[in-house]
């Protein structure tokens, strides 16, 4: 990888290629970070044929996931589909830490045999929305378990407690007299050092993981790298349209769940949540999910439009005649 990002001038007229690229990269994400230079890196890819290698970590903290976490799997897809390379990490090192993102108090650390099993499922159910053939999929004790005391304190050298603590969750903690255990400022360590094991151009995440994925860019930065680019995508509310989707919340779509459950539980979201869904977990084009809005607007029945949006989904979980009988389920009980 070139220490600079692209030698292309940035006010160069874009390519057809690179503006699709672009709005594909833009679609229903929170922020982009920075736009600029993933267009350059974009542009050096077009030049030169290389692929961006594009990573989302998940800690296999439970055995399931469920349609919150699909929200960036889906856009990993999109850009997989653009032909880039596509990184899915598992973090069992990193689960044995515990993310304290959004926290207000310390996560338990889970056990080596709990990370285990949890993990062997992670991936067989990424893959319902990637293309397990072209994703490649890597587990993060790789790195990390070699480094020992002496590189954990060599990494640790590289970033301030100063900067670790204008993390938001961190901050209000210690303001609060909240405690904050040492093994918690390792985690950003550890996250970001993944970027630079794995050599990221751009990193995925949710709106809490965004001082996370900075992280990744200063260490890149500290170990020579090019510092790789940031896309934090929405979280979604769960069932009740109000806290973000989570399992300990039962509010939740499972993405393994039988069909008849799934297709249900969509349906029991509101009109107004529904647009939001839309836009993060359906493949329709944007175009075709404005005309669907309009009709609305214009006195098309909006179940009609949540009943789209359930057979959409549930179809990709399991398949098009599932998704037709847990929609005749559902008339019968209409």
């Amino acid at each position: 990888m070139s220490d600079t990002v692209s030698s292309a001038s940035p006010t160069a007229p874009l390519s057809e290629a690179v503006q699709h690229a672009l709005a594909v990269s833009l679609r229903g994400c929170s922020e982009l970070l920075p736009q600029a230079d993933w267009v350059k890196k974009l542009q050096r890819s077009e030049a030169t044929g290389q692929p961006l290698r594009i990573k989302l970590g998940l800690d296999p903290t439970a055995p399931d996931i469920h349609l919150g976490h699909t929200v960036v799997l889906n856009k990993m897809r999109q850009l997989q589909d653009l032909g880039h390379q596509v990184i899915f990490l598992i973090g069992d090192f990193t689960s044995m830490i515990g993310d304290p993102s959004g926290r207000n108090a310390t996560r338990p650390p889970l056990t080596r045999e709990q990370i285990e099993a949890n993990a062997k499922t992670y991936y067989a159910q990424a893959s319902l929305v990637l293309d397990p053939s072209k994703t490649e999929i890597r587990y993060n004790s790789e790195w990390s378990d070699p480094l020992g005391a002496r590189g954990m304190i060599e990494l640790a050298a590289k970033y301030t407690v100063a900067r670790m603590l204008e993390r938001d969750d961190f901050t209000k903690r210690f303001q609060s007299n909240t405690p904050i255990s040492v093994h918690e400022l390792l985690y950003p360590l550890m996250q970001g050092y993944d970027s630079v094991a794995l050599k990221s151009d751009l990193e995925l995440g949710g709106t809490d993981q965004k001082f996370n994925l900075l992280v990744g860019r200063a260490l890149q930065a500290e170990y020579g790298q090019e510092p790789q680019c940031i896309l934090t995508m929405p979280l979604l509310e769960g069932l009740d349209g109000i806290e973000k989707m989570s399992k300990s919340k039962n509010n939740y779509v499972g993405i393994t769940e039988p069909a008849n459950t799934m297709f249900a539980k969509i349906l029991s979201i509101s009109d107004e949540q529904m647009w939001k869904w839309y836009t993060l977990l359906s493949f329709r084009s944007e175009s075709e999910i404005a005309a669907l809005q309009r009709e609305v607007a214009g006195g098309r029945n909006p179940k009609d439009a949540k009943v789209a949006l359930a057979k959409e989904i549930t179809a990709r979980f399991h398949n098009a005649a599932a998704a037709d009988a847990a929609e005749a389920v559902f008339q019968l009980r209409a």
